[in-house]
């Protein structure tokens, strides 16, 4: 049973791989936004309020826990077109393993935001950022940065199967773009007002940011905040995980 599910799971990975290949520009653009935003607020906005010490080392880990929140707008659009072409529909009438749809589209994305990872970090490395931690604190980070994006994935995926078509997707923008500019990813709480950055403090992402910041060893980085960056991922998960399957479960019935 479980080789069925793996296999099930992973040629419905291959078929969104497969639509990398075939639509590489929505690939590319998705990968371009997130460095656009690093080079506007590094140089053009740049200063970064309350930040000690060089702004770029700053700024760069909150981009990567920011890019980690954003591009969801892909899986949700990939995952409401599917539902609304009747395609889910058509996989689930299939002697295939249930779920494997959404571990499939999951298993994609998380490759995707693997390689978004890894673009964001050789800018960073281009324009002057340096990671300063060890190399099992860099890992780290990184683990921390995919483990919310896993989370961050799985809210995407259920919001999607609620909103059921496209068009709804720009509402549910206006929820995402709050959490990731709610954060510390730009400036410090403290520099914010009183109640605005205990607000700030609060977004899973922020905590985030700040553990990476501390185990890639640049400014910002306060000890401490390791556990908070995987708790509250996990409650995510333990939240919109099997919200997201029962859904799926419940479509078409």
């Amino acid at each position: 049973m479980t080789t069925y599910a793996l296999t099930d799971s992973w040629t419905m990975t291959r078929r969104e791989l497969a639509h990398w290949a075939r639509q590489p520009v929505q690939v590319i653009v998705g990968l371009i936004f997130p460095v656009m935003l690093l080079l506007m607020f590094g140089y053009l906005i740049g200063g970064g309020r309350g930040v000690q010490g060089e702004y770029l080392d700053y700024l760069v880990p909150g981009m990567l826990a920011l890019t980690m929140a954003f591009g969801l707008e892909g899986t949700m659009l990939a995952v409401t077109q599917d539902l609304n072409k009747g395609v889910i529909d058509r996989f689930r009438s299939m002697p295939m393993t249930n779920g494997a749809v959404l571990v499939g589209r999951s298993t994609a994305d998380m490759l995707q935001s693997a390689v978004s990872l890894v673009v964001m970090i050789g800018v960073g490395y281009a324009i002057g950022w340096r990671a300063s931690g060890s190399v099992g604190g860099f890992l780290g980070a990184l683990g921390l940065l995919l483990l919310f994006r896993f989370a961050m994935l799985w809210i995407g995926i259920h919001l999607a199967m609620v909103a059921g078509k496209p068009e709804m997707l720009q509402a549910v923008q206006i929820l995402v773009w709050p959490v990731g500019f709610l954060s510390n990813a730009f400036a410090t709480p403290d520099s914010m007002p009183a109640w605005l950055g205990t607000v700030v403090e609060w977004n899973p992402m922020s905590q985030t940011a700040t553990a990476v910041r501390d185990l890639f060893g640049t400014p910002g980085g306060e000890p401490g905040h390791v556990w908070a960056a995987v708790v509250w991922p996990l409650i995510l998960l333990a939240v919109f995980f099997p919200l997201a399957v029962r859904r799926f479960g419940r479509l078409s019935r």
